[in-house]
């Protein structure tokens, strides 16, 4: 049986009531044992469990993690350019900075 997120939890159970839906306190759960009273409902076909958007870290059938990669992916993934530079690629540079400093120290211009 699904658990359902809505940024309206509270509006989509008022559907579910008029819809015919058993929801809160007292309807019997057979699946979703865990949902908290005041966001289940029971139809005839099934059981429903609806979550609020600050109640995420309470389902159980989707973690945290899952919604995470989707909404915010990976850097690589997203299109928004490359990663970060790695720690060689980071020496690489640094080691160039550092040449390029001593180079230029040993090749004064004569002064004028």
């Amino acid at each position: 049986m699904p658990e359902q997120l809505s940024k309206y939890p509270d509006v989509t159970l008022r559907v579910l009531k008029g819809s015919g839906a058993r929801c809160g306190q007292g309807v019997e759960r057979k699946i979703l044992t865990k949902c908290p009273p005041e966001r289940f409902c029971s139809l005839r076909t099934g059981e429903i469990c609806v979550y609020g958007i600050e109640e995420i870290p309470q389902m159980t059938q989707i973690t945290a993690q899952e919604l995470a990669r989707v909404v915010c992916p990976p850097r690589a993934e997203s299109g928004l350019g490359d990663a970060p530079l790695g720690g060689w690629e980071t020496s690489l540079l640094a080691g160039a900075f550092l040449v390029g400093l001593l180079v230029g120290r040993w090749h004064r211009r004569p002064a004028t």
